[in-house]
């Protein structure tokens, strides 16, 4: 065996340990064990489980909440629709399942689109609640400097923000109010589909409106292909949204990538609603004009004669105008008694009674809601006179200004009046009391309305307080569609789906055509009540299938 001769580099062993101890190149060997302990500290031995509750102490979450993080980002990788009912706190999931893949690495980059009017409110929740630095779109802003930003569809869908928003690599894509994309003929459709996103939320209450297909076109944005193409979709299963229900298979596939929870499968009903009906009287002269409108058969449409006894049942003010809009050479001699004898009525029925029941709550924050601009404007001038301070919110507003009322109610005024704009989006939880000055001909809008002060954070019981007047087509839908069918003691949550197998695409056209319809009011009675019976029918039915499949 040949001699080897060996070696010894002493100087790269010297010079070694001298780099150590002196923090050369390389960092010394305590700084590595800090920095090998606080790695051991924030990695996550497993994926399951959300460490973003250690970073938020301050937040009460509702265990459904937990769970419905926990099952988006364990079981559906990410891409899920959260279509809780209203007032459960679908923005809180959001905002839990994004700080939890931010927490974990996985989310840098997230676009997160709403309507116009949520912006301010989503950026607002977002800094404050999950420390979650979120920048609302401005002109200024480079789409590609800026790692969490929100905007409305219609800014992002814009040029040159289009182009700019499809070059980029989301981590995250979240869409508030997902069910406006239901249409996959529409541009919104086609941008949100086209954006590159790895993980993905879509938020909505109403998953499934009128039409299967709806479900599966938001499933596409998420998935596609998870539900077959659209084609053999529709081959297969039709356009019947019975189908989710009957058919095992399908309700299987959808339940993999939706989560809904509904205020009776919650903890959510510790905070109870008070309802009250408020009945009042037209006086005599009132009582004349209403008259006088009902019987004008020939001088204005059917539809127009709905419009303008739903007005007077709000304010003088709101028909009057009305009636002035509709006032040509053919219907003037006709209207104008109509027109003189509303200028000579007295301060509204209903108005009256409004102040007397917010002095009976002393200092407590009000909302009111009513159909009418015009009642709006004539509620704010009569508050005024009675002493009691009050700021409007409606859809002509824009966004800095609707935040506006919103922080003068919540700071200065007691009430805010608020036309159907005030039904979508604005949170007030710190009201509780609630007066629908006017009820609406859609109960799911009502639904709206009361999940503005009955949902996540209320910490008081809701009292609510609907006001009609007998003898008028208020007294109809207040008795034969809201109490017949129990729709203020129970949550609408189901009511979409009873009347989609009624093949009832909108309440409210269907009311309209009722009266319009009706011979008189009496005829009109009579196909309301079998209106709410067909609903209570179906609804029963409903339920014993589901008692049965259960």
């Amino acid at each position: 065996m040949r001699h080897i001769d060996i070696q010894k580099d002493t100087s790269f062993v010297n010079e070694f340990e001298e780099t150590l101890h002196t923090e050369g190149p390389f960092s010394s060997w305590k700084l590595f064990q800090m920095n090998y302990q606080a790695a051991l500290t924030t990695m996550a031995p497993s994926f399951e489980g959300l460490k973003a509750l250690d970073y938020l102490p301050q937040m009460d979450f509702m265990e459904h909440q937990i769970s419905s993080a926990r099952k988006a980002i364990e079981e559906m990788n990410g891409r899920a629709i959260l279509a809780d009912e209203v007032g459960l706190g679908k923005t809180i999931e959001a905002g839990l399942i994004l700080k939890e893949y931010m927490l974990r690495g996985l989310v840098k980059k997230a676009l997160i689109i709403v309507p116009a009017s949520l912006v301010n409110q989503w950026a607002k929740e977002l800094n404050e609640k999950f420390y979650i630095p979120a920048v609302t779109f401005r002109k200024s802003y480079p789409w590609d400097q800026y790692d969490v930003i929100i905007t409305s569809i219609d800014t992002a869908k814009r040029s040159p923000h289009r182009e700019q928003i499809l070059e980029q690599d989301y981590d995250m894509l979240l869409v508030d109010e997902a069910h406006k994309l239901k249409n996959h003929k529409t541009k919104n459709f086609a941008f949100v589909k086209s954006l590159k996103k790895k993980y993905c939320l879509l938020l909505t209450a109403t998953p499934v409106q009128n039409r299967l297909v709806e479900i599966f076109n938001l499933v596409s944005i998420l998935k596609p292909g998870h539900l077959g193409d659209y084609d053999s979709f529709l081959k297969q299963y039709g356009k019947d949204r019975n189908s989710l229900k009957e058919d095992a298979y399908l309700k299987q596939l959808v339940q993999k990538v939706m989560i809904r929870n509904t205020r009776q499968n919650t903890q959510f009903d510790h905070i109870k609603r008070n309802i009250e009906t408020i009945w009042l009287d037209f006086g005599s002269e009132e009582k004349k004009v209403y008259e006088q409108l009902d019987n004008s058969t020939d001088t204005f449409p059917a539809f127009s004669k709905i419009t303008l006894l739903r007005e007077l049942c709000s304010s003088r003010e709101a028909c009057y105008l009305s009636l002035k809009k509709m006032i040509n050479a053919n219907t003037e001699q006709k209207v104008e008694p109509i027109t003189t004898a509303i200028e000579q009525l007295p301060q509204h029925v209903k108005a009256a009674k409004t102040v007397e029941l917010i002095k009976q709550f002393n200092d407590r924050k009000v909302i009111i809601f009513t159909e009418y601009r015009a009642t709006q404007v004539y509620l704010q001038w009569y508050l005024k006179e009675n002493g009691i301070l009050s700021v409007p919110y409606r859809g002509g507003f824009n966004k800095g200004k609707k935040d506006w009322m919103r922080q003068l109610f919540e700071t200065k005024a007691q009430v805010l009046i608020a036309t159907e704009a005030g039904g979508e989006g604005i949170n007030l939880q710190f009201c509780n009391y609630l007066i629908n000055y006017d009820l609406p001909w859609n109960p799911m809008r009502l639904e709206q309305r009361i999940g503005r002060v009955h949902r996540y954070g209320q910490k008081n019981d809701v009292h609510i307080f609907n006001m009609a007047i007998r003898g008028t087509v208020e007294e109809h839908i207040m008795t034969l569609l809201y109490e017949k069918i129990k729709l203020f003691e129970q949550v609408i949550g189901n009511l979409d789906s009873i009347l989609a197998e009624l093949n009832i695409n909108d309440i409210e056209s269907e009311i309209q055509s009722i009266f319009s319809t009706s011979s008189s009011s009496g005829e009109a009675k009579i196909k309301l009540n079998n209106l709410s019976s067909v609903i209570n029918l179906t609804h029963q039915q409903a339920e014993q299938e589901e008692h049965y499949g259960n």
